[in-house]
């Protein structure tokens, strides 16, 4: 049972639990063939890094995310990249297998998996990307 006052962030003791969710998630990205084009090798790291920062301020932690790089604007930094639904349902399917492996459980699990499937979906440009003129990945 979740104390109504006590935010993700504390529920899971901190930090170390985010960067344990991060890790896990990049390592299904990296042997990813439609997601790990979006992430240019000498950014990796910091795409690492961001998302760490983001999902901890996001889940009630610190706010280093928006002291390093202001206010998030999720789909502005996201509409370089064409994400359609394949992209969403391989984003999530990585991020469901890290809170997995980071054995995150109870109330602090169903509100981040919330969060994840609401804002895959919000990603989602696919349409706005081909009236854009930016080329969309091949539907097989």
């Amino acid at each position: 049972m979740s104390n109504p006052e006590e935010t993700v962030f504390q529920a899971l003791g901190g930090g170390d639990k985010f960067v344990r969710l991060v890790d896990a998630f990049y390592r299904g990205v990296e042997q990813d063939p439609l997601l790990r084009p979006m992430y240019p090798d000498e950014d990796f790291e910091g795409a690492r890094e961001r998302l760490t920062l983001f999902l901890i301020q996001y889940f009630g932690g610190p706010q280093h995310y928006n002291m390093q790089r202001g206010h998030p604007r999720l789909r502005m930094r996201h509409f370089p990249f064409t994400i359609g639904e394949r992209e969403r349902d391989a984003w999530l399917k990585h991020m469901r297998a890290a809170v997995d492996e980071a054995e995150i459980t109870g109330w602090p699990r169903e509100a981040m998996l919330g969060y994840f499937a609401h804002t895959a979906d919000f990603l989602v440009n696919r349409r706005e990307a081909a009236e854009a003129g930016l080329p969309t990945p091949p539907t097989d």
